[in-house]
């Protein structure tokens, strides 16, 4: 169980980074605009570090086929089939006119996407009850103010290891803002072993509850930063049970 935790953490870790490195993948989009300013420049890619290849003049027709966070793949239309294709960012879209002729508008789609997100995925790093502490979670976002989490954790003491899993019901009500508190509730299992060194140790396994309070940070694009601090509470026996406070912070990937 526990190397297998380990796995997964590492895993999560990797899959976070990469998605970092490599950002979010592109989203279809399907619209013909009319160019209002003097020209609109399509560079060979989507950022500012591209060249400028193609420049489409006022009152031509375009295509938006893709979308990159702030950055739109549009396509020339041209009546001998010589159609160009470039990236534009946002800014040069939002003066360009619909096929009705109204201004056409672009909202903060970065923004848009967190907003409509549904599924989490995150890891973080932090101290449980003065022990080193990764966790690894995903959550779903079933409505605007509530969201089902689950949560694999461990704990590598000096003495002993634990390992942990739980759900929990997440409360977010301020979730449409950009720095968003929650609080939640949840239970699980607790598995501690001590190290084999130590005499006459024996592993615990016992049901857990917790009750955590936190705040979410969107940072830019699909990721989200993440600190929280957690009371879990483990029933070792019918007439005892253990406390344990845990602190962590971590990076989430969100979809949509």
């Amino acid at each position: 169980m526990q190397h297998a935790i380990k796995q997964i953490i590492a895993t999560t870790i990797a899959v976070l980074l990469s998605l970092f490195v490599l950002g979010p993948a592109h989203a279809q989009v399907s619209e013909r605009v009319k160019v209002a300013d003097p020209y609109l420049e399509m560079r060979t890619g989507p950022g500012r570090g591209y060249p400028v290849h193609h420049v489409a003049e006022r009152h031509e027709f375009v295509v938006i086929e893709l979308r990159n966070t702030d950055w739109f793949k549009v396509r020339t239309v041209s009546d001998t089939g010589n159609d160009k294709t470039g990236w534009v960012h946002r800014r040069q879209l939002a003066t360009t006119l619909t096929e009705a002729g109204s201004a056409k508008t672009f909202r903060d789609v970065a923004l848009d996407d967190y907003l409509s997100r549904r599924v989490q995925l995150g890891a973080a790093y932090g101290r449980f009850s003065g022990e080193p502490m990764q966790k690894f979670w995903g959550s779903y976002r079933f409505s605007d103010a509530l969201s089902f989490e689950g949560s694999i954790a461990q704990v590598q003491g000096v003495f002993s290891g634990t390992d942990m899993w739980y759900g929990n019901l997440l409360a977010e009500p301020w979730s449409d803002q950009r720095l968003s508190p929650f609080l939640g509730i949840g239970i699980g299992r607790f598995r501690n072993f001590p190290n084999q060194s130590l005499v006459a140790a024996t592993d615990t396994d016992a049901n857990l509850a917790n009750a955590t309070v936190g705040v979410r940070f969107y940072l830019t694009e699909r990721f989200v930063l993440r600190a929280d601090y957690t009371l879990y509470t483990a029933f070792v026996s019918d007439q005892r049970s253990q406390e344990f406070r845990a602190v962590s912070a971590g990076l989430s990937f969100f979809f949509y």
